[in-house]
């Protein structure tokens, strides 16, 4: 992984130097040495912002990119959706927004993190929209602007009602309200919460942090505050929801393909498949062991595959002796402890197998032996975890492919 030199990116209203926004580079497809890689189909993606179009005909749909487009290469994710009508886009920080707009992306780009630092400069540099959440950040917009002379600076206000991580308590909405109110160079453009349990499909929280937000926009309108759009459904709760949908739906998950709850839109289709290749085939008499720690020992005559991926690029070490590959249609079985880039399986029971098969540790595979899929679902099931980790697990080293099929 390479980063950019620092060096300086101006001042702050302060005058002081500031450091420029550093920014890890991806694996390139150019660059692929190793069979290792990460499928990402394009077509998948456009068929699931329809889906969420669907679901929430009347609210303006925004994709929720963080965490590099949960794992699926934000910049291409991004271009897709936003040529195939997404309205804007969300990340969690504010290097995330910078990316994007280097990549191109012309769409409203809201950084939801919170967290900024000094560099209000850089939002307003890359037009990017910040969530605030208390007065201190608005005024400190608000000095950014007047010390560049930039156009009014548009915002959206996050209410906390009821996750208790970030937002506005409902006791200092009228403090931060009056904040905004006095700054000509802040533009409220929105008003949003964030769901706590919308995943566990709890409707009655869903509806009371809902009522509390109600309470909110109306204290803001007494204050004159009328946001453009309000918003507060993920995936989850656009799907199982529809009084939450409001003017704008922020989906994650269902735009690359996961029901965040099983039942909710069965059409969604996984978007990322993750497989590698045999490099090694070696044959194990009965009392032989495989890997660090002497883990699994062979039983029978065995053969056992090497394929290079490991904890490293996104393969839990969890799943030693307890998870399979792909190869040739079949499940085969990990054995030994996964490596940090190399993991070995028993391919005794797989007819045929060879060097340089395939072998998928996520998503579908079609072969000579049968058509099996291992799903995010599953693994965060296998894993005690939850689908968002297992995608967000794949690491920037293993290079995104993108397709059409």
């Amino acid at each position: 992984m390479t980063f950019q030199h620092p060096g300086l990116s101006g001042l702050n209203a302060l005058g002081t130097p500031l450091p420029r926004v550093l920014r890890p580079k991806r694996a390139v497809p150019s660059d692929a040495v190793r069979p290792t890689r990460a499928e990402v189909n394009l077509a998948a993606l456009r068929h699931n912002l329809r889906v969420v179009q669907r679901a929430a005909p009347t609210s303006e749909v925004w994709a929720v990119l963080k965490a590099d487009g949960y794992g699926h290469g934000a910049k291409a994710v991004a271009r897709t959706l936003e040529r195939a009508g997404a309205h804007g886009v969300c990340v969690a920080l504010l290097e995330e927004g910078i990316e994007l707009r280097d990549a191109g992306i012309r769409k409203p780009i809201l950084v939801m993190g919170g967290y900024y630092g000094d560099a209000w400069g850089e939002l307003l540099r890359h037009d990017l929209v910040p969530v605030l959440y208390d007065a201190a950040q608005v005024e400190a917009i608000a000095d950014e602007v007047r010390f560049s002379a930039s156009e009014p600076a548009r915002v959206h206000l996050k209410i906390d009602t009821g996750m208790s991580r970030l937002g506005a308590l409902p006791k200092n909405v009228a403090e931060v309200a009056d904040a905004i109110a006095r700054s000509p160079e802040i533009e409220l453009d929105g008003l949003m919460t964030h769901f706590a349990c919308a995943d566990s499909g709890d409707e009655e929280s869903l509806r009371g942090q809902l009522e509390s937000f109600e309470a909110a926009t109306t204290e803001l309108a007494e204050r004159g505050l009328r946001p453009r759009v309000r918003h507060a459904a993920n995936s989850a709760a656009l799907l199982s929801l529809p009084e939450s949908h409001l003017e704008m739906v922020r989906p994650g998950l269902a735009l690359f393909g996961i029901e965040p709850k099983t039942g909710l839109a069965p059409d969604l289709k996984p978007a990322m498949r993750v497989h590698t290749e045999i490099v090694a085939l070696r044959d194990l008499e009965p009392g032989q062991s495989v890997g660090y720690g002497w883990t699994w020992t062979a039983k029978r005559p065995s053969k056992i595959a090497t394929v290079p991926i490991g904890y490293a690029d996104g393969l839990p070490r969890s799943l030693s002796n307890n998870g399979h590959l792909l190869v040739r249609g079949r499940r085969a079985p990990i054995v030994g402890t996964v490596s940090m880039d190399l993991t070995m399986v028993d391919a005794t029971d797989v007819a045929g197998v060879t060097l340089r098969d395939e072998c998928v540790m996520l998503g579908q595979q079609k072969g000579p032996l049968g058509e099996d899929e291992i799903t995010a679902a599953e693994l965060a099931q296998k894993l005690g975890t939850i689908p968002w980790e297992v995608l967000t697990s794949v690491m920037r080293r293993v290079p995104r492919f993108y397709r059409e099929p």
